[in-house]
């Protein structure tokens, strides 16, 4: 559900905000507005904001100060001034930058007044804690930038802003990767508490992004694909045939996050794309089409072979079996709703590998990821003929 505030005291509801405190896993506001959810629209802005971005010089943030200065917004940053953004490095001599660490030094967040915190650094419940009880009068709005993994294990089929969220790790957890996807989802989960519990559900935005893909991304974990349709020939694909995926730009995230706090628009939402259903070969056949090259898509559908040859995810794609059953079956309609837009596969990865080999990285970073022999693009060819090897013994 959606809701559209207008300006208020900051003070008065801050102290009211801890009676509303809402069960975490429901939808947080209810809509008030006689508009139809299907007619809100990018209308542009209508004040000029003042945004302080927790974070903001890493993948997330530059895309939303880029936007944001489009839209004749002012935009503050606080962060520790080590990292260098890949792109859009001349904004910042446009942006407010407050220096500080969320560990231990928030005086420069001590004074000020901004229209909306954007939250995208909260990598720990306490973090969030702190800087929202610390900015609850002093700003309008609070958006805490989440995550889908807020649903592991993800079991269900259609998993929306409702199903109920895990809050606590279990007990006696062995496998590595399974804690770390347990430990990621709880400290999300109670982080978007904390947000809400210091804003109010009617001041709190929360977006629970898929994996985002896009120019600036320091984790590497969809540039394989840019790379190798790119060279053509035979591609491996990974998955059965109806294997779903999910993934969205991290510009639509970014931008949309902006039209939110200009149209105040609170709740919880999945910023999930494609916005229809789509498939693992349909991502490929759609992917394809950014490079004017001829492709063999050679399809592997048995995930037996797949994690024997270590090629145990490929994201956006992800063995759809367990607790990943559901990781690409979450539902994206109240978002769209609130006018998340996603753009086409093709022009994704087309930006992607112009910024993958622009001067916005180093020879050497790019050598890191393509030239590493454990990576799928250096053992694609082998994996290929195991494949095929395989398929003549059966």
């Amino acid at each position: 559900m959606i809701k559209t505030i207008t300006r208020r005291k900051i003070i008065e509801t801050g102290i009211k905000s801890s009676l509303l405190f809402p069960l975490l896993g429901q939808t947080i506001i209810s809509c008030a507005s006689k508009k139809g959810k299907n007619e809100i629209t990018d209308t542009g802005p209508r004040t000029k904001l003042k945004i302080l971005i927790l974070g903001g010089t890493s993948f997330l943030g530059p895309h939303q100060i880029s936007y944001a200065l489009s839209r004749g917004h002012a935009v503050s940053t606080f962060t520790r001034g080590k990292t260098v953004s890949t792109v859009y490095k001349e904004l910042f001599n446009d942006v407010e930058q407050l220096i500080g660490d969320r560990e231990n030094d928030l005086t420069a967040l001590e004074k000020g007044y901004w229209d909306v915190v954007i939250d995208n650094s909260g990598r720990k419940v306490d973090w969030t804690k702190r800087s929202a009880e610390l900015l609850k009068d002093r700003s309008e709005l609070y958006l805490y930038t989440s995550s889908t993994g807020v649903y592991y294990p993800y079991l269900g089929k259609d998993i929306d802003e409702k199903t109920a969220l895990v809050l606590k790790e279990p007990a006696n957890i062995i496998d590595e990767e399974e804690q770390g996807e347990y430990s990621y989802g709880v400290m999300k989960a109670n982080s978007e508490l904390e947000a809400i519990k210091a804003f109010g559900p009617e001041r709190a935005i929360i977006v629970r992004p898929t994996y985002m893909i896009g120019p600036a991304d320091e984790l590497d974990r969809f540039i394989h694909w840019p790379i190798r349709l790119a060279k053509g020939g035979e591609v491996m694909v990974p998955g059965k045939i109806d294997d779903p995926v999910q993934y969205i730009d991290v510009r639509d995230v970014a931008e949309w996050m902006i039209r939110l706090a200009e149209n105040k628009t609170t709740g919880i939402f999945n910023a999930v794309g494609p916005k229809i259903t789509q498939t693992m070969p349909e991502f490929v056949e759609l992917a394809q089409q950014a490079f004017d090259v001829e492709h063999t898509l050679i399809r592997i559908d048995d995930y037996d072979f797949l994690k024997f040859h270590k090629v145990s995810y490929l994201i956006p794609w992800i063995p759809a079996e367990g607790n990943n059953y559901g990781s690409a079956r979450i539902n994206n309609q109240e978002a769209i709703n609130a006018g998340l837009t996603c753009r086409a596969i093709k022009d994704s990865v087309k930006d992607i590998y112009e910024w993958w080999y622009s001067d916005a990285l180093t020879d050497q970073r790019r050598a890191m990821y393509e030239q590493n022999p454990e990576s799928v693009l250096m053992r694609e060819k082998a994996i290929i003929q195991a494949w095929r090897d395989v398929k003549k013994m059966r």
